[in-house]
């Protein structure tokens, strides 16, 4: 066999022709220079030996102090053994999966750092795998349990235990000086951004070659902190003490992080641009809201209303005026918020000022014949927008555009309660509508669009709630599914069937007088009163929805106090009567009816504005109903409802001790 010779610095395999034998002036420089022991059949090759003769000429002239070796001078050959797993030095297989190449790629020092610091693997400088085992500068995990083979030792130089050591050393102090991005574990990655740390390496992915690293903070840490800013609203003071930067350094990367996601991310998930009527009707629309509101198949229904964001009194008072909600009393600003029936965003418009003149219909006016963002083109004729009362002035104008406008009833001028047909539809607009209020609260879960907002920061409000929304469609569930398509049809079934139903329980309260009389009425044990037991799916058909019966438990508490007695009547036992304290106002209070006939809720009716509906029923006949058929069974004596106010004081409350002086005698003594 042909022996092979191997450079004793360098290890490389040697030519003929670069082969040069180790003179002994050269292997005094090796033992003083590098710490190498060669033996007298060793050789050395020409480069090598040309850079140490340089390096002893160079020491020779500095006479004042002896310079270490630096990178671009001699390496100290692996002579430290460490019994930590290592991968190949190999360049032409991947180290993972030993695929040949040509297309591996080198890792770099974060990369191999972070291996060693999570996998207990030392990756050699010079190994190679394939593109696809590394995602966001970090070995994946998958990738680490699928390598064929490790070496069970490391052997190591000098230089690499000494950059290892010092990387480490950078980091711990960079990790217990401030919060860094780049080596949070997976968990808190949701604390303090909202997001999990697959979607927060997604949005990165979107904007990394727009931020750039600077030697305070790395990308990844830009955007941390900008999602932390979101998520929590704390102050930019605040911020530059948790990531040991200066406030103009917080400011630059809150605007840098803004401006790359309002150009690479916003528009790929928000704006009519970014979704097609197509999508919404197959993907973001409810079969439900099809079944109650759309007679065409091609039709998209969508929810409008216009949520706040609170500003600061402003120094200049015309703008001051502009901005303050007589509504609200306070000063703020309206975006508009157009969501499909599922919650997904699909468009924020404005903000626009909060004066009188900017009420949510005047805004929707605008926005139509203004044409703003193309919506005209969106929309077409046929299509269904599900407004609250607010928009009431719009309607001539959508209608004159050829869009169907769903509004909950008006009560006229004296009018106390709405009729029952008008209950009725009103039901089925707020069955579609309540998407659009929990759209705005889960806005509002991003604490900066939450608290007043600076008014330097104005002129950007719009960018952070789209681009709030635009993670929202991104990343987050939809607030509707639609998957319960079937459910959805036999309940949309039953809201029509029961729409131009009349309430025969109204009628006959108000033909007999039972509003009228007390004496029919009397008061028995709870143990006495007769009604079904129903299980909360039977509830829910009843009541057409989870709203009124999650404040169950707060009315019946009520109750439980002695607030309210639930009576029977003389003649019919089955026929309740109630009357209960309305959670808003304390000089209010509603009588309700509730009949049972045949193991079943057969008829019921509230002097409350929607209480005479048939389709679905009204908050306090639903925890009447809940607690007899289902809640008194439990056996519970509270319902988890506490009152706080046991550690307030009540001014309206007093006593007046009177102190007797027991010294003086009584007048008969």
């Amino acid at each position: 066999m042909v022996k092979h010779y191997e450079c004793v610095v360098c290890k490389k395999r040697i030519k003929p022709s670069g082969r040069r034998p180790i003179p002994d002036k050269a292997k005094k420089l090796l033992r003083k220079i590098l710490s190498v022991l060669p033996c007298d059949d060793d050789v050395i090759c020409t480069s090598c030996r040309t850079k140490l003769y340089r390096s002893r000429q160079k020491k020779l002239k500095d006479t004042v102090s002896v310079p270490q070796p630096s990178t671009s001078q001699l390496i100290s050959p692996p002579s430290v053994v460490l019994k930590i797993p290592s991968t190949s030095r190999s360049h032409s297989r991947c180290f993972v999966c030993k695929k040949a190449g040509p297309k591996l790629v080198r890792l770099g020092s974060e990369c191999r750092l972070q291996a060693f610091l999570q996998h207990n693997i030392i990756v050699h400088s010079d190994a190679r795998c394939c593109p696809v085992h590394v995602s966001d500068k970090t070995l994946k995990i998958d990738s680490v349990e699928g390598i064929d083979h490790l070496n069970a030792s490391s052997y190591l130089n000098r230089s690499s235990i000494s950059n290892l050591l010092q990387n480490m050393r950078s980091l711990c102090i960079q990790q217990n000086s401030s919060l860094n991005f780049d080596t949070l574990q997976e968990a808190d990655y949701s604390s303090l951004t909202g997001l999990s740390k697959p979607q927060f390496n997604d949005l990165f992915s979107h904007i990394n070659d727009k931020i750039k690293s600077t030697p305070s903070r790395s990308p990844r840490t830009t955007v941390g902190l900008f999602l932390l800013k979101l998520k929590s609203g704390i102050s930019n003071r605040l911020l530059s003490t948790i990531f040991s930067l200066s406030k103009s350094s917080v400011r630059r990367a809150i605007a840098t992080v803004r401006e790359a996601l309002m150009r690479s991310f916003v528009p790929l998930y928000l704006g009519f641009e970014s979704v097609t009527r197509e999508s919404i009707l197959c993907n973001h629309t409810r079969q439900l809201a099809k079944s109650l509101f759309c007679s065409s198949s091609d039709k998209i229904v969508l929810v409008l209303d216009g949520t706040y964001i609170y500003i600061n009194k402003s120094n200049n008072y015309k703008f001051q005026r502009r901005t303050y909600s007589l509504h609200k009393g306070r000063p703020l600003v309206k975006p508009m918020v157009i969501v499909t029936t599922t919650g997904h965003f699909v468009n924020i418009i404005g903000p626009y000022l909060a004066d009188g003149k900017n009420n949510d219909a005047a805004i929707l006016n605008h926005i139509l014949k203004s044409n703003i963002d193309d919506v005209k083109d969106f929309l077409e004729e046929g299509d269904v927008l599900v407004v609250d009362r607010g928009f009431r002035d719009s309607l001539e104008l959508l209608e004159d555009l050829g869009i169907h406008a769903k509004m909950p009833a008006l009560m006229t001028k004296g009018q106390k309660q709405l009729q029952s047909d008008e209950a009725n539809e009103s039901r089925l607009v707020t069955k579609i509508r309540w998407v659009v209020e929990s759209a705005n609260a889960r806005i509002k879960r991003f604490k900066y669009l939450d608290n007043v907002m600076p008014n330097s920061q104005i002129p950007f409000i719009g960018d952070f709630v789209r681009i709030v929304c635009s993670i929202s469609n991104k990343y987050f569930p939809p607030l509707s599914s639609t998957d319960q398509s079937e459910s959805d049809v036999a309940m949309a079934a039953k809201m029509v069937r029961l729409l131009e139903r009349e309430n025969e329980l109204q009628k006959k309260v108000e033909k007999t007088g039972l509003d009228r009389k007390q004496t029919v009425w009397k008061n028995v044990d709870e143990e006495d009163i007769y009604f079904p037991v129903l299980n909360s799916e039977q509830l829910s058909e009843l009541t057409l929805g989870v709203y009124q019966l999650s404040l169950s438990p707060s009315y019946i508490q009520e109750h439980l106090d002695g607030e309210f007695d639930i009576k029977v009547n003389t003649d019919d036992p089955k026929l309740l009567c109630v009357k209960m304290q309305s959670r808003h106002s304390s000089s209010k209070r509603y009588m309700l009816w509730i009949q049972v006939e045949n193991e079943a809720v057969d008829g019921w009716y509230c002097t409350c504005r929607c209480g005479s509906r048939v389709v679905g029923m009204c908050a306090h006949i639903a925890a009447i109903v809940w607690y007899l058929s289902n809640g008194r069974h439990s056996g519970r004596e509270s319902y988890g409802v506490r009152d706080w106010g046991v550690h307030l004081s009540d001014a309206a409350e007093f006593k007046i001790d009177v102190a007797i002086d027991e010294s003086s005698g009584s007048d008969t003594d």
